[in-house]
């Protein structure tokens, strides 16, 4: 070589491998084929190439500073000196001669159209679309393939050609010499990356890549009974691959809001309601709204958006009713259930009148000086059992 490596680098003769990495980078950038596709600059890439190749390895580095050749043949000594043995003759023995990295046939060149990548987006809806199940338009930022080179990244009226340095292959050996003999390995080519090919003219409008970024609107259908947390998955709806290769595919992640008169336990579906003192003691008939009442009535509807609940005489404060099929239809059939929970309300307020009522009621009733009742904290199942054997 008459050109001096570090020269070509722009590095010191004791830079260190950090420094010697940093320089290759910055230049690469500069001279790569798809950026600058003119012939003298293709060649200075492949002389900055060569030049990193030499001093990244350590060996060869110090071969090339003795003055010596770092590319040049020969034994090293020892094992398999002047017999033309190397170690690739014994990986070529176990593996047939296909040995990936060993001489033998290996991987080949990277694919450039390769599939997209899935992507995931949250999606808002309201409690009854949940349950009953929706349609919503949602606007999504995907990668897709760009219009004006089709896929492939070249620019109109050209087309990619093969990589004069791996001739195609996508790899480029490296010998290393150690005391088994001689060792070869492959390499992504840095000229073309490992695809095996250049694209000499580069579309504009993806800059090679084969596809662009673009705002779409897809109606997404939301089964009855999704939750917090349900991913609907739209097949092949993701970001487009490189190269225009197959899209991955999107998946919607619901997100339930929350509703001011119900809350959602599994499939059933729980809610709350106040009572007077006198109604409790007496009994009374609400009209309790469903979850039905959420959705848009359609024309000729017959669905029931109310309920008549019977409140027994007496019902205590903190009393349930469970209503059987009103609660949230399930993904795979059926449905849950509806449950009331009763609270009474005790007056704060008093006027005489009604003060004088209430003590009226109070003396009839006995109640005048009630001295209340300690209620007992009831047994576990361990608890009787245990009772149950002491009595034995």
């Amino acid at each position: 070589m008459s050109t001096d490596l570090y020269e070509l680098l722009g590095v010191s003769r004791d830079a260190d491998a950090a420094a010697i990495k940093k320089a290759y980078r910055g230049l690469a950038r500069q001279l790569h084929p798809d950026v600058n596709p003119d012939p003298a600059t293709q060649e200075k890439f492949k002389e900055v190439s060569r030049a990193y190749e030499v001093l990244s390895d350590p060996q060869k580095r110090a071969a090339y500073d003795r003055g010596g050749d770092p590319f040049g043949a020969g034994g090293a000594g020892g094992f398999g000196q002047g017999q033309g043995f190397s170690f690739t003759d014994i990986m070529d023995a176990f593996f047939g001669g296909n040995a990936p990295g060993a001489g033998g046939q290996g991987r080949g060149p990277r694919q450039r159209v390769r599939r997209g990548q899935d992507a995931l987006i949250r999606l808002d809806v309201e409690l009854a679309e949940a349950a009953f199940g929706t349609t919503k338009e949602l606007k999504v930022d995907t990668a897709v393939v760009c219009t004006a080179c089709h896929g492939d990244g070249a620019a109109p009226g050209s087309t990619p050609i093969t990589c004069e340095t791996c001739r195609g292959a996508g790899e480029v050996a490296q010998v290393q010499r150690s005391f088994l003999g001689e060792i070869r390995t492959l390499r992504p080519c840095a000229a073309c990356r490992g695809f095996g090919q250049i694209i000499p003219e580069p579309c504009r409008e993806c800059s090679g890549d084969g596809r662009v970024r673009s705002r779409r609107t897809l109606n997404v259908k939301i089964p009855a009974g999704v939750d917090n947390g349900t991913r609907v998955q739209l097949t092949e709806q993701g970001e487009v691959g490189p190269g225009g290769g197959p899209p991955g595919d999107l998946y919607v992640e619901i997100h339930v809001d929350s509703h001011p008169t119900f809350t959602r336990h599994g499939n059933d579906l729980h809610s709350t309601v106040s009572l007077p003192m006198t109604a409790a003691a007496l009994g009374t008939t609400l009209t309790l709204p469903l979850l039905e009442a959420d959705l848009e009535p359609a024309e000729d509807s017959e669905v029931r958006t109310d309920y008549d609940l019977e409140v027994r005489p007496g019902t205590q404060s903190g009393s349930e009713q469970v209503l059987r099929g009103f609660g949230v239809p399930g993904l795979r059939g059926g449905r849950g259930d509806l449950v009331v929970t009763v609270l009474v309300d005790t007056p704060t307020r008093l006027d005489p009148r009604q003060e004088e009522l209430l003590r009226e009621l109070a003396a009839i009733r006995g109640e005048e000086s009630p001295t209340g009742q300690v209620q007992s904290t009831p047994k576990s199942v361990f608890g009787r059992l245990r009772d149950a054997f002491q009595q034995h």
